[in-house]
């Protein structure tokens, strides 16, 4: 299928959780927007974020032979896996602009914002991706781990619903999840849906620490790549 799963699993996955949670659960949209609109806006960046985590995972054990033989900053490996998902966000979004014609959408002016909301979902997967590679090379089980966090972390993320579904009293304790702060920003500068600053704020924090954690683990860690591998 090659690049065509950029778009097929995406779109696929739109259409089940708008009947799920929109058509079964009957919950609200967040702001003016079509459901499968808002369930879209929220897919590109843990689609993207799910992507990278995957690739960067296995990106030093897929180049062991490389890391033996050649010395550079090991670093750029992950790094690149990161980056290649950048491609696929690219592609779902020429599929989000296909949406905005099919349901006549207009999105806001805020959407000049994307770019920086782009790099805080790249700051949290290179986090994460740069502490779970590392630990892939030492405990090479690790490895079956992933697709659960994965899978796990989707259904705790606002994707097929919205964020103000949450109680408030929970709120903040929900955006220690770094991509509940993603997810909400795309949506509120693509639809305008509402912000939440607090926990929006909490999740850039996280995201941040979990690139401080990374690096740190990452390059603590990194000497012994050639051997563990």
């Amino acid at each position: 299928m090659g690049a065509a799963w950029s778009i097929i699993r995406p779109v696929l996955t739109t259409i089940i959780f708008t009947f799920i949670f929109s058509r079964v659960a009957k919950l609200p949209a967040s702001g003016s927007a079509p459901y499968a609109l808002m369930v879209f806006v929220g897919m590109l960046p843990w689609q993207f974020f799910s992507n990278s985590l995957s690739e960067a995972s296995m990106s030093l054990i897929g180049n062991s032979n490389l890391i033996t033989k050649v010395y550079f900053p090991r670093m750029i490996i992950p790094a690149s896996s990161v980056i290649t998902s950048l491609v696929d966000l690219g592609i779902s979004m020429v599929i989000l602009v296909a949406m905005f014609f099919i349901y006549h959408f207009v999105p806001v002016v805020t959407i000049v914002f994307l770019p920086f909301f782009i790099l805080i979902a790249f700051v949290a997967a290179f986090g994460v991706g740069l502490y779970i590679t590392a630990l892939n090379v030492k405990y090479r089980d690790f490895r079956y781990i992933i697709p659960f966090i994965i899978q796990f972390g989707l259904y705790i993320t606002p994707v097929g619903f919205s964020s103000s579904v949450i109680p408030d009293k929970w709120r903040l304790v929900y955006a220690l999840n770094p991509m509940v702060g993603v997810v909400d920003g795309f949506r509120w500068c693509i639809l305008g849906s509402p912000l939440n600053l607090p926990s929006f704020l909490i999740s850039i924090v996280i995201s941040l620490l979990f690139l401080w954690l990374g690096i740190w683990y990452f390059r603590k860690t990194e000497k012994s790549f050639a051997d563990n591998i």
